[in-house]
């Protein structure tokens, strides 16, 4: 067991190292080179990686922005259906109302008249 353990310690020390060895896009800290082409190059890659992260958050907030318009668009569309619904359910009782009123109002009937 404790073999087992010591191996899975030293693949995940090997993995671990393997890659952070990797070259991952991002901001370099480009001063600490010393030719004047490495320095430049090494700005070119930061600049095309913001570039491209700037691309990406605006289309990621694009699609965002998208999304939300038409969840504002469909509210609406609701909205409108749920005042039309409520403005026949206010007809409909203002009419009932009044035939209420009416037969209230009515003399009644005549029993003994046959």
């Amino acid at each position: 067991m404790r073999l087992f353990l010591l191996v899975s310690l030293g693949m995940v020390a090997l993995v671990h190292t393997a890659a952070r060895a990797q070259d991952i896009p991002g901001l370099e800290i480009c001063t600490a080179e010393k030719t004047m082409e490495r320095r430049t190059s090494c700005l070119q890659s930061d600049v095309d990686f913001l570039q491209k992260t700037i691309t990406k958050l605006q289309l990621d907030h694009q699609q965002k922005l998208d999304v939300a318009n038409r969840q504002i668009e469909a509210m609406k569309a609701y909205a409108l259906t749920q005042q039309k619904s409520i403005e026949e359910l206010k007809a409909a009782q203002a009419k009932l109302t009044d035939d209420l009123k009416k037969k209230a109002d009515a003399p009644p009937a005549k029993e003994g008249a046959k």
